[in-house]
C-alpha cells in the first residue's frame, strides 16, 4: 500500500517534470505556500529548461513571485542538496519514467499526476495564459486534495 492510500503525508516532496520550466515550479510554489511549515518542497526537471515568462505572469496573479525561478535538473538537485525526498510527484511521462528509475536505488514513493503542457497551446497571449491558468488551478486542487489542506479555522 502506498503513502497516498495510507493517508500519510510525506515530509519532503519533489515535483518533477521535463524541464522544470512550467509544471514543476508551479506545483512546488503552490505546495510551499500551502504547507510551508510542514512540508519540504523541491522542483526539478529531467533536462535543463529556460524560465517561462507565462509562469511568472499566472503565478503573480495569485500573489506568488516566480520571476526569479531558475530551472534545475534532477542531477543539479542531487548535487546541491541530495535526493532526500519521501515522495516524487511526476508531472510528465518522461519525468515519471525517470522517477521510477530512481526507486531502484532510493527508498521513495512515486506518484504520477499527468498534467498537460501549456507550452503546447497556441493562440494569442490571453489564450496561452488561460492554458497556464488551467494547469495552475488543476495543480492547486490536486495538491490540496493529496496533502489534505484545510483553511485556517476549519475543523
Amino acid at each position: 500500500m502506498d503513502a497516498a492510500a495510507r493517508g500519510v503525508r510525506p515530509q519532503a516532496v519533489l515535483f518533477l517534470c521535463g524541464h522544470n520550466q512550467v509544471r514543476s515550479p508551479i506545483a512546488a510554489a503552490l505546495a510551499k505556500r500551502l504547507f510551508a511549515q510542514s512540508l519540504y518542497v523541491g522542483s526539478a526537471g529531467v533536462r535543463k529548461g529556460e524560465a517561462d515568462p507565462f509562469v511568472a505572469a499566472v503565478m503573480d496573479e495569485i500573489g506568488i513571485d516566480l520571476s526569479r525561478h531558475k530551472p534545475l535538473t534532477l542531477d543539479e538537485i542531487e548535487e546541491y542538496e541530495g535526493l532526500n525526498f519521501d515522495l516524487i510527484i511526476s508531472l510528465s511521462p518522461e519525468a515519471h519514467h525517470k522517477a521510477l528509475e530512481l526507486t531502484r536505488t532510493l527508498a521513495l514513493e512515486v506518484e504520477y499526476w499527468p498534467t498537460p503542457n501549456p507550452m503546447a497551446v497556441s493562440g494569442n497571449r490571453e489564450q496561452r495564459l488561460d492554458a497556464y491558468r488551467a494547469v495552475r488551478d488543476q495543480l492547486a486542487t490536486r495538491i490540496k486534495q493529496r496533502f489534505d489542506w484545510r483553511p485556517v479555522g476549519a475543523d
